[in-house]
């Protein structure tokens, strides 16, 4: 009896804690299409990087923003003779009074290049966003696939758990009425053991996926997600390996990043140079009573001497940014091409195993599956028999499901690697 309730407890208590856990839950089924609605309208992590877009759009505003003018003036603090602070002695019309306003005017097309800049950097930020967005939405087609797999191994286990179990209560009576050996008792109680511990560890799996599939969705934290995909097979396409490569250049985002890179470092060198141009500082004073004219009104023209400082450091530094940029483009260019190949042949040998066979095969094994049932029940079959097929055909049926998981990961290896949706998961 104590080895009874040992290998049982554990599992029974399992199943009814999920059970009441499930319970307790919303139940959301769902397509990946809508789970897409639902990623692009909930997803934090893409709602944060709209907020980097607009600031670097707010950046290209302010560089078009021409230098504020600067007003100054010079008032005496103290004449020493009147014993008076800030005294003009205005009755007298001796008070002196200097007023000066003035306005730097960039020079060498500073402020079309600075402009230039930020709006390389915003197309940046713009690329950014959207490769964020290709990563969560490659982990969102991953996890979702994964997860359907996942019940559906569920179900496998669930059906073989069981028939096991009803073997057990079986075999369990004929023993007690003698009819049956201790040894093919406890080898049925084991298999049933087994079989509840593989359907533990699948429910471990199922529920760190829902936790992830929550956070990209948004969704509560007491939603139970049920992914709704069609496993049907899909007719094979053929795949053009350069018009893929093509396609990838033109969308995926982290390759027009570096594009995007290499623009700013380009106009960034442009910007250097341009700052070693002085800017010309043009002005107008007042100044009474302080000159040899009583009212001397002046312009004045300010330009700095570019003698010891003309940039030089920061146009170098521009310089190695762009070759640095160069080398960084051909290398993501070399392995896009790399990863759309790999990508695109995984997609034909997965798709080559994947036929409309398999669904006719899996009936056939289903029904051959109660027939042996059936013949272990009336001992037409020994146990070791049974037990060997029960055993092959898990595995069969596993090896199954995860043929149409890697035919779904293969569908949203070429998508993640092409940058756009060539197949619909």
């Amino acid at each position: 009896m104590r080895f009874k309730l040992g290998l049982f407890i554990l599992p029974l208590f399992f199943h009814i804690t999920a059970f009441k856990a499930q319970a307790q839950t919303d139940t959301l089924s769902l397509n990946f299409q809508d789970a897409e609605k639902q990623f692009l309208a909930n997803n934090l992590s893409l709602l944060a990087q709209k907020y980097n877009i607009e600031a670097s759009k707010a950046l290209i505003a302010q560089a078009k923003l021409w230098d504020n003018p600067v007003l100054s003036t010079d008032q005496n603090i103290h004449d020493g003779s009147s014993k008076k602070f800030f005294y003009h002695n205005s009755n007298l019309g001796q008070g002196q009074v200097f007023v000066q306003l003035s306005q730097v005017f960039t020079t060498a097309g500073k402020r079309g290049k600075q402009v230039q800049v930020a709006k390389d950097n915003a197309q940046v930020q713009q690329a950014a966003f959207n490769d964020l967005m290709r990563n969560l939405h490659y982990n969102l087609q991953l996890d979702f696939s994964q997860l359907a797999n996942l019940m559906d191994q569920a179900k496998v286990y669930q059906m073989e758990i069981s028939s096991a179990a009803n073997l057990v209560n079986g075999i369990q009576k004929s023993f007690d009425a003698g009819n049956t050996s201790m040894k093919d008792l406890i080898r049925l109680k084991a298999l049933l053991f087994g079989l509840q511990n593989d359907r533990i560890d699948n429910s471990r799996q199922i529920n760190d996926l829902q936790t992830e599939l929550k956070t990209l969705l948004g969704a509560k934290e007491t939603t139970y997600i049920t992914p709704v995909i069609n496993n049907q097979a899909s007719q094979s396409i053929g795949l053009d390996i350069p018009a893929l490569i093509e396609q990838a250049k033109a969308n995926r985002a982290d390759y027009l990043s570096n594009q995007y890179q290499l623009n700013a470092a380009t106009h960034d060198l442009a910007y250097q140079k341009a700052l070693a141009v002085p800017d010309i500082t043009l002005g107008v004073s007042y100044d009474k009573n302080s000159s040899y004219a009583p009212n001397y009104y002046g312009l004045q023209i300010g330009l700095p001497l570019p003698f010891f400082n003309r940039n030089q450091g920061n146009i170098k530094s521009a310089t190695y940014n762009i070759k640095s940029q160069e080398s960084t483009l051909k290398d993501n260019e070399l392995r896009l091409k790399n990863e759309v190949v790999s990508a695109a042949k995984q997609y034909q040998l997965t798709q080559e195993l994947f036929s409309t066979q398999q669904a006719e095969f899996n009936e056939q094994y289903d029904k051959l599956f109660n027939n042996m049932l059936k013949s272990f029940k009336e001992r037409q079959i020994g146990l070791i028999e049974f037990i060997d097929f029960f055993d092959t055909y898990k595995d069969t049926k596993l090896k199954i499901l995860q043929q149409q998981y890697n035919l779904q990961k293969a569908i949203a290896d070429l998508n993640f690697a092409t940058g756009t949706t060539i197949i619909k998961p």
